[in-house]
């Protein structure tokens, strides 16, 4: 873990035109800080921590949550944060038109980490 207790959120958002960039922020044996930026029609796939949960603080735009296995989505937008408790599926799809930018907060550390096939 980093020495600093503050950070700039700004410096670990990352654009590219493939897959979304995981950028760390932190990471102690306690909990994995970490920055996203999800262009339009770009996706986080659906997917599980069996061993924890991830928050998300969403600052910027908005997409399709993904709820479960079966492809049920809810909308997320700037100003939401969003829970998926240890084993919950969850995803996102920007389906907007402007960049997806939020902060994961994902616990412990040694969540793992899981894809999940959707059965739609």
């Amino acid at each position: 873990m980093s020495n600093s207790r503050i950070f700039d959120s700004a410096k670990f958002f990352q654009s590219t035109d493939g897959e979304p960039i995981r950028s760390v922020v932190t990471e102690s044996p306690d909990t994995v800080v970490v920055a996203w930026y999800i262009n339009p029609n770009q996706e986080i796939a659906p997917h599980l921590h069996p061993h924890g949960q991830d928050t998300w603080t969403i600052l910027q735009g908005r997409g399709k949550y993904y709820l479960d296995q079966q492809g049920n989505t809810e909308a997320i937008a700037a100003g939401d944060i969003v829970i998926a408790p240890k084993g919950f599926v969850h995803g996102v799809l920007n389906d907007g038109e402007e960049p997806l930018v939020f902060i994961s907060t994902v616990s412990p550390a040694t969540a793992g980490y899981q894809p999940v096939l959707l059965s739609t």
